[in-house]
């Protein structure tokens, strides 16, 4: 046989066989074997390209080495400050980018626990309150102390207000009420109205009327203008622990101990207008989202987006699982709630769809034992969490009121 019909036969057999392929040289114009499997490796080997980063519907978590008792936004910028349980403060940047999240400094400045942070209008200093009864002012930019008024109050100071550039309202454990002008460092204004803890304020857009929550159950209504106490409310029953002006500054809503939103009309703060029972425990931080939207976080680990008048519990914008939640913000923009509880973590819930949530004034019957409604897929982990199944606890009713008041909005005073 000629050699050359041998060489075609060996090729021929050669292309049929698995994972080999046929080629001819460049150079001597030959046939020659060329072995997928190797050009694979040789493909394998060249290095990667970059990856795109991730982008996130929320900043990740940010984890801490202590309990964080509070959290703040700054007001134009991606910029978070948060006071621990140990009196550190912590000030980080955060990012949807995966990775993104940067701390920007810490100080340690305070002696115990930090109790609240706040950000000045202009964004430019850091307030904190501690139980340590001091107030620090710091330099945003380098976390560098600019100002400490060591004795603000003869008790552990429990809550703060950022009136204006000028003014600053402080609140006790034992109900003393400070406010403070800022340039010259020295209260004009102290009064002892409450028998407990102040553990919430608010002011009216012209900043004339302030308001107070204390753990001895009333709101109490002070006139700064003319430096005078007006009234306190009735009492409640167990602490009242935050509050919010909704409805254009013509309510006042109230969290309490007992798991109740008690409304005031800003006309009428001697007794609530409306309550209405949460479901849920402690109700300890509120804030107003629209004029008729708060989020409520409670000592159960939910935060709850509720509407007011009517009275609705919308669904569950987040939860630390199975943690108590000290406090919750809302950013500049108006798109994330940041939330801290006693997991040590701060986490980011996306609230921009909740502006555009209307509530009608037509109440469906709720089946006993529903489900709280998710408002976003982060809120219940994705349905594999303990939360997937959480139901809002159906309150014990007399036979002869159950018809009446699952059509009723609220338990009206």
């Amino acid at each position: 046989m000629h050699p050359l019909s041998s060489n075609r036969t060996f090729y021929q057999e050669a292309a049929e066989m698995p994972g080999v392929s046929v080629a001819r040289d460049s150079d001597t114009g030959e046939d020659c074997e060329e072995n997928d499997e190797n050009e694979q490796d040789e493909s394998d080997a060249e290095p990667d390209e970059p990856k795109e980063p991730k982008i996130r519907e929320t900043p990740e978590d940010i984890k801490f080495e202590a309990i964080v008792n509070t959290v703040a936004f700054h007001p134009t910028r991606d910029i978070l400050a948060a006071g621990d349980l140990d009196g550190d403060i912590y000030v980080h940047s955060y990012s949807c980018v995966e990775g993104g999240n940067q701390e920007l400094w810490s100080s340690g400045h305070h002696l115990k626990s930090c109790r609240e942070v706040a950000f000045s209008h202009d964004g430019e200093k850091l307030f904190s309150i501690s139980k340590d009864k001091s107030v620090h002012i710091m330099d945003v930019e380098g976390g560098k102390l600019v100002k400490r008024i060591s004795k603000a109050h003869s008790d552990p100071i429990n809550s703060m207000l950022l009136i204006d550039e000028n003014l600053l309202a402080t609140g006790d454990d034992r109900g003393t009420l400070k406010v403070w002008d800022l340039r010259r460092g020295t209260a004009f204004m102290e009064m002892k109205q409450h028998e407990e803890y102040i553990s919430g304020m608010a002011i009216d857009h012209d900043k004339k009327i302030l308001l107070t929550t204390s753990g001895d159950g009333t709101m109490g209504v002070f006139n700064i203008k003319r430096r005078r106490f007006d009234l306190l409310s009735e009492f409640q029953n167990g602490d009242l622990t935050s509050l919010a002006i909704m409805k254009r500054g013509k309510k006042v809503a109230c969290g309490s101990s007992e798991g109740m939103i008690y409304l005031f009309n800003w006309d009428g703060f001697g007794a609530t207008s409306d309550r209405f029972a949460v479901k849920a425990e402690s109700v300890d931080s509120i804030i107003p989202i629209t004029d008729s939207i708060l989020c409520a976080a409670s000592t159960d680990g939910v935060i709850r987006a509720i509407n007011l008048l009517p009275n609705r519990v919308i669904g569950s914008v987040g939860q630390h699982v199975g943690e108590p939640i000290e406090q919750i913000a809302k950013s500049y923009d108006g798109h994330f709630l940041a939330s801290c509880a006693h997991d040590q973590k701060v986490k980011f819930w996306d609230i921009s769809s909740l502006s555009a949530i209307t509530v009608s004034d037509y109440r469906r019957r709720k089946k006993k034992g529903g489900n709280l409604k998710s408002l976003s897929k982060k809120a219940f982990g994705g349905g594999d969490d303990f939360f997937s199944g959480l139901i809002e606890e159906t309150e014990i009713k007399k036979p002869e009121e159950k018809e009446e008041e699952e059509d009723s909005d609220s338990d009206s005073d």
